[in-house]
C-alpha cells in the first residue's frame, strides 16, 4: 500500500470545473491572500496549454496587459481557485499555442468555435 497515495486521496477536494482547452479564453477567479485580508482577483486570458495529469493538471493563462504579455500558471485542483468561466471556445490546431508569444495585435486573435 502506497500511504502517500492514500493521503493525497483524503485531503482531495473535488471542484467541478467546466471543460476547456486550449484556445479558449477563461476566466479563473483566483483568491489571494495579503497579511490578515483576503481578496478574490480575476484573471481573463488565453489557454496556452494544459499539462499534467489527474492529480496534478496545470494549465497556463496568458493575457496582455499594457502591451506586455503576461503567464500565470494555474493548478487545476488549487484550493484558491473559486471559479472558472469560459468565455470563448478557440479553433485551434494545436495543443501548445507558444507561437502566440512572438504576435501581438490582430495576429495574435484566435478564431471563435461554435458550439
Amino acid at each position: 500500500m502506497d500511504f502517500i497515495k492514500i493521503a493525497e486521496q483524503a485531503f482531495l477536494v473535488e471542484k467541478n470545473h467546466p471543460a476547456f482547452k486550449s484556445g479558449d479564453t477563461v476566466t479563473v477567479a483566483y483568491r489571494i491572500i495579503e497579511g490578515a485580508k483576503e481578496r478574490i482577483q480575476e484573471f481573463r486570458g488565453d489557454v496556452i496549454k494544459i499539462v499534467g495529469h489527474v492529480g496534478n493538471k496545470r494549465f497556463t493563462v496568458r493575457k496582455i496587459s499594457s502591451n506586455i504579455g503576461v503567464e500565470r500558471i494555474f493548478p487545476l485542483d488549487s484550493p484558491f481557485i473559486e471559479s472558472i468561466v469560459v468565455n470563448k471556445h478557440g479553433k485551434v490546431r494545436r495543443a501548445k499555442l507558444y507561437y502566440l508569444r512572438a504576435l501581438t495585435g490582430k495576429k495574435a486573435r484566435i478564431k471563435e468555435r461554435r458550439v
